[in-house]
């Protein structure tokens, strides 16, 4: 891997402290010695080596606040937030002090068109891949910090800048006359990461491969606006992750609709495919934003395209990026929770514990690390149908992190109405008490709720009557959710397990007494029992189970989510067996006939990455016909 070539290696010694930064070269080679620190898990010391340079380098300053600003944005803690941003702060105003002294947007668009870029140096136009990246940042640290409009507009204004300035230096990088100079490679890999990770999120699909906007409950339809191209100050303003980028623009994500319409108008639009392209390229190529390429594609990899696809990963992309990363730093926490992610998606469950059990072990310092494998490891534990091992970990989250207390709460009492007759219960909770809590540890991050909280409160309301009706199996509800299903589908063994738990969950639904309850849990017990039946090749029974559920649409009267999760459900199924028209029609209804209901968007994802990839079958096969005629 090129960033591992380019690295020297060069443990820092006391005199690097005192030493003034001589020129752009060497600041950028001790920050790739600062990064190699933070992914060898020595984070204080990475911090400790860039601090004294901070007020004087600009790369210096970036990558300290973009640290810390990692650290905010794990924890959620106020304190870490407003010192991220203040650091992150500083480090604009240091790129600021780099920048070309002049009323820039209007002179670098017609700069694109020069034979040579002679009237920038080197310094000048690394100031604005930086400055670009210290506004995205800023920006989500903003929507973080503050709940009122201003607040909002401003982060808005940011984002929208840091994109303009990429896509203007993007077009630098792409032009003729493009000069490059001693640290080019450093340059356009800065450019091809804020590029990569702009058209990645924001491009109009996602599990088959796109971003964040163009779904319904982010308010976004991408647009462009050539008219409006204000933002490259080559002398303006605007934040993602500079180690995480993935982070903040799903921070970008979360904003209020009246927020994402109203940036509608700025210009906003992307390519997943170029945003792959241009990452791939950054992550080979020897330049400080390498990794940082490496770790957007990864969680593009084993999170977006999965929890919100259909579950096809390109897990061999996956496996080859991380690979030369993992060898070279075999105990880095990072990475180790990659190869864990990577062997849940191949249905690896005990592998994925080794490897996150592995990712907790190697570091004591950021419990945050420890934070993200409590929650996989829950997962494992559910997959495996181990409650009590399952609630352990879920119990450590509610106790250590911020994130989302009502949903680590909901898991709790879940886990717990999980446990069978036999068990006893000797952790001194009862699941009735906390799911009557899950509703006051509402949360908000940027003014909006969090997607699962809500659906975690609504579930949690029918506990609030004196004598509460019990959820079915809130656990594998919850599972499904995530796209759980997925994985034990790849292991039989799991999916006859968690098969067994729901027959007999539905066998108790039909002997008890009937309720204002009952349909919708009968038909939350039939979705999952088709995923399961679909899973063991039990194609016909999986189809009847999806079918029970439309068939009862009108009386439903709280879970209707199950009816277009259903038709997508059907739709997937169609698709295993060729019948991708048919497909297509079932998604088209279960995108346009259902509205306002739980876990909206994460569907609509879902549906959209069916959509192309039915659509796409069927290309294929118009071709094969049209070939085989032609013969």
């Amino acid at each position: 891997m090129a960033f591992l070539t380019a690295w020297k290696g060069a443990a820092p010694g006391k005199s690097d402290y005192r030493t003034p930064v001589s020129s752009l070269h060497e600041a950028l080679d001790q920050c790739m010695t600062a990064l190699d620190l933070f992914l060898t898990n020595q984070f204080s010391e990475a911090l400790n080596y860039l601090k004294p340079r901070t007020k004087e380098s600009m790369y210096h300053s970036l990558t300290y606040a973009t640290i810390l600003e990692m650290q905010a944005m794990m924890t959620f803690d106020p304190q870490d937030i407003l010192l991220a941003g203040n650091m992150m702060k500083e480090a604009q105003s240091l790129c600021q002090r780099h920048r070309k002294k002049s009323s820039v947007t209007d002179s670098f668009s017609s700069l694109v068109h020069r034979p040579t870029m002679d009237q920038f140096t080197e310094e000048e136009i690394h100031a604005e891949v930086c400055y670009a990246e210290c506004l995205l940042q800023r920006a989500a640290l903003t929507f973080l910090q503050d709940e009122n409009m201003v607040s909002f507009i401003k982060g808005g204004i940011k984002v929208r800048n840091s994109y303009q300035t990429y896509k203007e230096l993007d077009s630098l990088v792409q032009s003729s006359q493009y000069c490059k100079g001693e640290n080019h490679r450093h340059f356009e890999g800065g450019v091809k990461l804020g590029v990569g990770a702009f058209n990645l999120c924001l491009s109009p699909s996602v599990g088959a491969g796109g971003g964040l906007m163009g779904i319904p409950e982010m308010g976004l339809h991408l647009r462009d606006h050539p008219q409006d191209c204000g933002g490259l100050h080559l002398g303006g303003v605007a934040p993602t992750h500079h180690e995480f980028a993935w982070l903040s623009l799903q921070t970008l994500s979360m904003l209020p609709t009246r927020i994402l319409r109203l940036l509608e108008f700025v210009g906003f639009s992307g390519n997943k495919d170029y945003g792959l392209l241009q990452l791939e390229e950054g992550a080979s190529g020897h330049s400080f934003r390498a990794v940082l390429c490496v770790m957007l594609l990864l969680c593009y990899h084993t999170f977006l395209t999965f929890v919100l696809g259909t579950g096809n990963v390109n897990i061999e992309e996956a496996e080859k990026l991380l690979r030369p990363y993992l060898k070279r730093y075999p105990k880095g926490a990072i990475f180790l929770f990659f190869a864990g992610r990577i062997e849940v998606i191949k249905g690896n469950v005990d592998a994925a514990i080794q490897r996150f059990e592995e990712c907790c072990e190697a570091q004591q310092h950021w419990k945050q690390f420890h934070h993200m494998c409590y929650w996989e490891l829950m997962w494992c534990f559910t997959y495996k149908a181990q409650w009590k091992m399952a609630y352990f970990y879920a119990d450590l989250l509610s106790k250590e992190n911020s994130w989302s207390k009502a949903t680590y709460i909901y898991m709790k009492a879940a886990y717990l109405s999980m446990f069978g007759k036999e068990d006893y219960k000797p952790f001194g909770d009862d699941e009735v008490e906390l799911f009557r809590a899950v509703p006051g540890l509402k949360l908000k991050i940027a003014g909006k709720s969090l997607p699962t909280e809500k659906f975690a409160i609504r579930k949690s309301r029918r506990y609030l009557s004196p004598k509460p009706i019990s959820l079915p199996v809130p656990a594998l509800e919850m599972m499904y959710i995530w796209n759980g299903y997925a994985v034990i589908g790849k292991q039989p063994e799991l999916t006859d397990g968690i098969l067994e738990i729901i027959i007999k969950a539905e066998e108790m639904l039909e002997k008890g007494p009937e309720n204002e309850y009952s349909v919708d849990d009968e038909c939350l017990v039939k979705l999952l029992k088709g995923l399961c039946l679909k899973y063991l090749g039990r194609v016909q029974e999986a189809e009847e189970n999806f079918r029970i559920i439309s068939a009862n649409e009108k009386r439903i009267k709280y879970d209707h989510y199950l009816i277009p999760n259903a038709l997508l459900e059907l739709a997937l199924l169609f698709m295993e067996q060729g019948r991708n028209e048919e497909a297509v029609k079932l998604l088209e209804t279960a995108k346009q006939n259902y509205k306002n209901y739980s876990m909206e968007s994460r569907t609509h994802f879902r549906i959209q990455a069916a959509t192309l990839q039915a659509k796409s079958s069927l290309e294929k096969g118009n071709r094969s016909m049209v070939s085989s005629v032609s013969l």
